[in-house]
């Protein structure tokens, strides 16, 4: 019988951390920011901006009639599942698999919990460059993305190196 190795579950420690993260900054943002008034952190790159999607990313179905909402939720949890399931399967020393798993399923899970309490998420970093805007987004947001291009980028570099025929 074969040891069995450790898997990379306990990874879901950085999920809670960017979860935790990410709700600390959206309680601070509530708090603190003004609604739609533009506060500048970097002037003519970055500013502090409140604001709310009932969308997915870029306002994507926002304007769906509420429906999305728990289109939404469910896919979330669909996918934190998927990954938590990923992470059971996965070697707990492969940082390279584990850690943007980890972010994907932080930064989901962050997102659901505005939609649920709220229904909506709440974004508030804003950058732009002189009339150029990029959406609004937020901690879970970049945890997502940074985990989504993490599991791109290391799912290319892992490929097994083909050899000659000679």
């Amino acid at each position: 019988m074969s040891p069995v190795k450790p898997n990379a579950l306990p990874w879901l420690g950085l999920s809670a951390l960017v979860l935790a993260l990410d709700q600390w900054s959206k309680a601070w943002v509530l708090k603190t920011l003004p609604e739609h008034v533009p506060v500048p952190v970097i002037d003519g790159f970055w500013n502090w901006y409140r604001t709310y999607n009932t969308g997915a990313a870029f306002s994507f179905l926002a304007d769906a009639g509420g429906w999305q909402k728990w289109f939404f939720v469910t896919l979330a949890f669909a996918i934190s599942g998927l990954m938590a399931w990923m992470l059971s399967r996965t070697r707990r020393r492969d940082w390279r698999s584990a850690f943007p798993l980890a972010l994907v399923v932080g930064g989901a899970i962050g997102n659901v919990i505005d939609r649920i309490v709220h229904g909506h998420v709440i974004d508030f970093v804003q950058w732009y460059v002189g009339e150029h805007y990029w959406p609004a987004f937020n901690i879970a947001d970049s945890a997502v993305v940074c985990g989504a291009i993490g599991i791109g980028l290391f799912g290319l570099l892992s490929g097994k190196p083909k050899h000659s025929g000679r």
